[in-house]
């Protein structure tokens, strides 16, 4: 059974009394207020240093998100140093909205943060990467950068993959949007699972993507676009591989491609595309935009 794990998402989301559990206090992340539909998992509002930052789905079973949506600003400066953070209310509901850094020593962590999300210890000496979603090249000031480097954004992701060609996607996005966006670009970016779950470790801890995915939406943009670039707005999508040895029919492989990240392509695509791809795999239909980043 494929993904047996994801249904259909229900009318509203749960709320709750803080960030996890209800996209209302961040909603200004999507375009239109309105979140994705389709994929059921846990809201959470990602907050750093007391103001909202991007909002995330959540999977508490998989221990990894879904997807992270955000609107990007232009990255100034250089990226800064991570710490990475944790989310404490997916351990209590009546904890700080805050995402907090990780204890040092680990042994201080409470078992409750160890059960409910993923840790540092899942991805040491682990064979991926902390791949982010809402990668910090995306945003301009400090705070907003640092606010990403929250295991609750990242998925295990191959160095291949995350060095190389979807590094490269995150750059021309930057670039293509910094040049010709006009207005406020909103970007979904989100993971493909296995047909039959993977596990990092084999621990049945954190689950593996097979793909990546991700998508942007700017209604305001420059109307004398190059020839070459008339295509990709007011949306543009691509799915990017993540294993090597995956078929080809959702991303194939290019032969010429280095033999370093030879098996990690990413393909460019429209929205309805992709929007096509998740439904094969999810097998429920899935919005990312709503009215497919329309103007109605």
């Amino acid at each position: 059974m494929r993904c047996a794990c994801v249904m259909l998402l229900s009318a509203l989301f749960s709320l709750s009394d803080g960030d996890v559990g209800d996209f209302t206090p961040c909603s200004s992340a999507f375009y239109r207020g309105l979140p994705p539909t389709g994929i059921v998992g846990t809201p959470i509002c990602q907050r750093y240093q007391n103001r909202y930052h991007f909002a995330t789905l959540y999977s508490r079973e998989r221990r990894a998100p879904w997807f992270s949506a955000y609107v990007f600003s232009k990255p100034q400066n250089k990226r800064p140093r991570g710490e990475w953070k944790f989310e404490p209310q997916l351990a209590n509901s009546k904890a700080d909205g805050n995402m907090m850094p990780f204890p040092v020593p680990p042994a201080k962590l409470d078992q409750n943060v160890v059960e409910s999300q993923a840790v540092q210890k899942d991805y040491i000496n682990s064979t991926y990467t902390r791949g982010h979603l809402n990668p910090s090249q995306h945003h301009s000031n400090t705070t907003s950068r640092r606010a990403t480097f929250t295991l609750t954004n990242v998925v295990p992701q191959k160095a291949e993959s995350n060095d190389g060609p979807w590094a490269m996607l995150e750059t021309n996005v930057s670039k293509i949007l910094q040049e010709h966006c006009q207005g406020e670009a909103f970007i979904v970016t989100g993971m493909i699972p296995y047909e039959k779950e993977r596990w990092m470790k084999d621990e049945g801890r954190v689950a593996i993507p097979e793909y990546m995915w991700s998508a942007y939406c700017c209604q305001n943009y420059s109307r004398d676009l190059p020839e070459n670039l008339k295509d990709i707005f007011p949306t543009f999508a691509a799915i990017g591989r993540n294993d090597p040895n995956s078929t080809q029919e959702i991303v194939p492989v290019d032969p010429q491609t280095k033999k370093k990240t030879k098996g990690y392509d990413v393909r460019l695509m429209p929205l309805p595309i992709l929007e096509g791809y998740l439904k094969q795999r999810y097998m429920v239909s899935i919005s990312v935009f709503d009215q497919m980043c329309s103007r109605a």
